[in-house]
Order: structure tokens, then C-alpha cells, then sequence
């Protein structure tokens, strides 16, 4: 079981790491503040050492003004910096507000992970941070000493400033970019896929077990410590755990769903005997309970590090927020619901997770719950179903999508759900009356579609 927690568990804890780093401002910026500060302290003492040793060549290139000079070059470069930091935040901000207003608050996490803003921002405030640390070395002729430039780091100051107007640039142009509901929807597909991708691989290298699975009566609970989402899961340590201790562990919840603390998270019982579990005392108790809860991430917000849905369900509030009366943007929804038909074959094609996991020894040691297929599909389809019925190009290009996931993958289960949101989609069509003609032309265009669904092969 190492190799499990070597791959799948390893990488999970990665993914959680990095997104928990990325989606946050502060990281970057302020690493990039203490290297500016490191390095305005550093210079000004090689300055020292190399200025009356420079060639003709780069002395000419270099500062070659005095103490004031410098001081009034380096004053300016921290004023200006500090302005432009200020424009780059403000600009971020009303980035946030338009994209939560016309898309959806979910995809603010996304403008918050930017890794064009991280940067811009490092480049900003290291060179402001820079520049007033150079400045104090700064020193005019007096009594007591001679006057010193530090021109290295003056001219440093200066490239420095030039590197932050270009990344200004870009960074206004990438803006622009980020704005449009379209790169909105790529960037979330991408994250979605990733998520795919890191999930199967956990599925795949999963030992599972095939045997039947007996709960018996006598088992224990493991509670929730805190309230949220529950944002990852690690089924390597766990099945590692239960290994060490002779136990079986069963999951309550997966990951995604809210858990409330104080509610059931996980029950185990003995490997043993199958009735008590073993070692039941309170210590014991206590000691599983750190273990898998060591194991569980639970935060404030859903995050894309395993949570599959969590994409579907930005891309569907997007979405349904387009067709809402007051934006009533259809091309958006289909566009969404493009975006939908590829993540849901991908997540339908996928490894799936072993109901039951083994050790090395080939024994029982976590019954896994995950949502099946046919929640899934309900879940990425039903509310565009319900709030696109009335508009014929978002019906067409749902039915496309019905279509589309029935060639890709021709299931039971997914024809089963695919022919339950047709059937309700009909239902909802027989019920409006605002234009028959265009009506009767979408209820035979669902009818086609059943009946090509009604005639496909069905695969076990």
C-alpha cells in the first residue's frame, strides 16, 4: 500500500497544497518583497567593492548622477510603483465584480489564482520595496564621510521599473482577456480536466476489493471536528491505517458535500471478530477518530484539488445565469453546455472507484462511497434543462449533448439518465404555451432524439 500512497496519495496532497498556495494573493508578492529587500541590501555593499574597479565600457552605461540625483530617481521609482500597485488592485477588483455580477461568484476563485496577477503584483511591490531600501544607503558628501552612490543598484532600480511598465502591459491585455465569459469557461474546463486526470490515476492504482462486504451491527462513529466542504480525502492513509490496526473503515460522505461538525463522517468496526470493534476503548476511540480526520480536508469552499463537480457546478451557474431575464444571453448557455457535454464524458469514461478498498494482503479495509453516474449526469444537466427549455437553440444544443453522451458511452446506467431528463425535458415542453409552433418543433426534435437513445446497443 506505500505504492498507493506514493501515487495517488501524493499527488493528492500536492494538488491541495498547490491549490490551497495558489488561489490565495499574498504568497508570491510577499516572497518577491523579501528578495527585493535582500537584494537592495546586498547590492549597495558590492557597489562598494566593484565601483572603482568598473571598466570604461559599463561605467558609461551605468547611473553616473550624484547622491541627490539618485535619491530623486529612486523617491520617484517607489512613488510611481506604489500608484501603479494601486491601479493593478483596483483594476482586480472591478475584474471580481464584473465577473461575479455577469458570470458567477463561484468563478472568483479563478481570477484569485491568476498567476498574471501574482506576478504583476511581485514585480510591483519588489521593485517599490527595492528602490526604498537602496535609498537608505544613499549617502551625500559630509564632515564625517564622502559621498556614496550606490549607481549598481540605482541603475538595477532603473531596469527594474522598466520590467514593471511591461508587465503593466500585459497584464492590462491579459485582463481583458479574463473578462470574457469564453476564456471563463476554458479556464474552468482545463482545472476540471486536471481534476479528472489526478482522480483517475487515485482510481486506477487503487487495490480493489471484490469479495462482499458485511457491515456488521457493532461499529463506531467518526464525527466532523469542524464545519464545510469536505475538499479532499486521502484513501491511501486510510487503508494504511486500518491495515496497522486491524480495522475496516466506511465512508459516509464524498468529497464535495457539506458536513455539518458534530455529524457522522466515517464509521469502522474490528477486521476480527466483525461485532466490537477492537481496542474499543476511549483512547483508542480517540486515537482512530485523529487518524481519519487527518485524512479528510474540510474547508469553508469547495476547491477543484479532487472535488470532480465542483467544475460542473461553476460551468452551470454560469450557465443558468446567462439565461436568467435579466443577462438573457442564450449563447453563453450553450456555449456552457458545450463545455458540460465534454466534462461529463470525460468524468463518465473515467477509472471509476473500487466500492471497496484492500490492503496489500488482500483484505477489507474502506468501503468507499462516491456519487454514481446517473446523480452525476443529474446534476450537470437538470437545472439547464429547467431553466433552457424555453429558449430553441439551448433545446437543441441539449438534445446534441444527450446525443453526444449516448455515443460516447452507451452504459445502462447513462442511457437510463440520459432518457430521464429527455422525458422531463418533454414534460416541461407539453406544459408551455407561449409559442406552439416553436413548441411542437422542439417536442419532435426530443421525440428523434429518444428514439435514437430507445435503438442504441446497450454495454454492461
Amino acid at each position: 500500500m506505500a505504492e498507493l500512497r506514493g501515487t495517488s496519495g501524493g499527488r493528492a496532497r500536492w494538488a491541495r497544497l498547490t491549490e490551497s498556495v495558489e488561489s490565495r494573493l499574498w504568497p508570491l508578492p510577499v516572497a518577491a518583497v523579501l528578495l527585493a529587500v535582500l537584494l537592495g541590501l546586498v547590492l549597495p555593499r558590492i557597489d562598494l567593492l566593484i565601483d572603482a574597479e568598473l571598466p570604461t565600457a559599463v561605467d558609461s552605461v551605468i547611473f553616473n548622477g550624484g547622491a541627490e540625483t539618485a535619491r530623486s530617481v529612486l523617491s520617484s521609482i517607489a512613488g510611481s510603483l506604489i500608484t501603479a500597485t494601486s491601479l493593478t488592485f483596483s483594476l482586480t477588483v472591478v475584474a471580481l465584480q464584473l465577473a461575479s455580477s455577469q458570470a458567477s461568484p463561484r468563478v472568483l476563485r479563478l481570477f484569485a489564482r491568476d498567476r498574471q496577477v501574482h506576478a504583476t503584483l511581485a514585480v510591483f511591490l519588489g521593485t517599490f520595496a527595492y528602490s526604498i531600501t537602496v535609498l537608505r544607503s544613499v549617502r551625500a558628501t559630509t564632515d564625517d564621510a564622502a559621498e556614496f552612490v550606490p549607481r549598481v543598484a540605482v541603475t538595477t532600480a532603473f531596469v527594474l521599473t522598466l520590467v514593471s511598465v511591461i508587465m503593466l502591459v500585459f497584464f492590462l491585455a491579459h485582463l481583458a482577456a479574463q473578462l470574457r465569459v469564453e476564456t471563463m469557461l476554458k479556464d474552468i474546463h482545463a482545472e476540471t480536466d486536471r481534476t479528472i486526470d489526478l482522480v483517475g490515476a487515485g482510481n486506477e492504482a487503487a487495490r480493489a476489493y471484490t469479495a462482499p462486504v458485511q457491515v456488521p451491527a457493532g461499529t463506531h462513529t467518526v464525527t466532523a471536528a469542524v464545519s464545510g466542504f469536505i475538499t479532499g480525502r486521502n484513501h491511501g492513509a486510510l487503508v494504511e491505517y486500518a491495515a496497522v490496526h486491524g480495522l475496516v473503515f466506511q465512508e459516509v460522505r464524498p468529497v464535495g458535500e457539506n458536513v455539518v461538525a458534530g455529524t457522522p463522517l466515517l464509521v469502522w468496526w474490528s477486521a476480527g471478530n466483525g461485532t466490537e470493534p477492537a481496542d474499543a476503548d476511549a483512547a483508542a476511540a480517540d486515537d482512530v477518530a485523529d487518524a481519519v480526520r487527518g485524512a479528510y480536508s474540510i474547508a469553508y469552499e469547495r476547491t477543484a484539488a479532487q472535488d470532480l463537480d465542483y467544475g460542473v457546478q461553476q460551468i452551470v451557474d454560469i450557465g443558468v445565469r446567462a439565461l436568467s431575464p435579466g443577462i438573457n444571453d442564450p449563447t453563453t448557455a450553450v456555449n456552457a453546455l458545450g463545455h458540460l457535454s465534454a466534462i461529463v464524458a470525460s468524468t463518465i469514461q473515467m477509472p471509476p472507484l473500487p466500492a471497496a478498498l484492500a490492503d496489500a494482503d488482500g483484505n477489507l479495509r474502506l468501503v468507499t462511497v462516491t456519487r454514481t453516474t446517473a446523480e452525476s449526469i443529474h446534476d450537470a444537466l437538470a437545472q439547464m434543462r429547467h431553466y433552457g427549455a424555453t429558449d430553441p437553440t439551448v433545446v437543441r444544443r441539449f438534445l446534441q449533448l444527450i446525443s453526444d453522451l449516448a455515443y460516447t458511452c452507451s452504459a445502462g446506467e447513462v442511457l437510463a439518465a440520459l432518457q430521464e431528463q429527455l422525458a422531463a425535458l418533454d414534460l416541461q415542453l407539453r406544459a408551455q404555451s407561449d409559442d406552439p409552433a416553436a413548441t411542437s418543433e422542439m417536442r419532435t426534435a426530443v421525440a428523434d432524439v429518444a428514439a435514437q437513445l430507445a435503438g442504441a446497443p446497450v454495454t454492461r
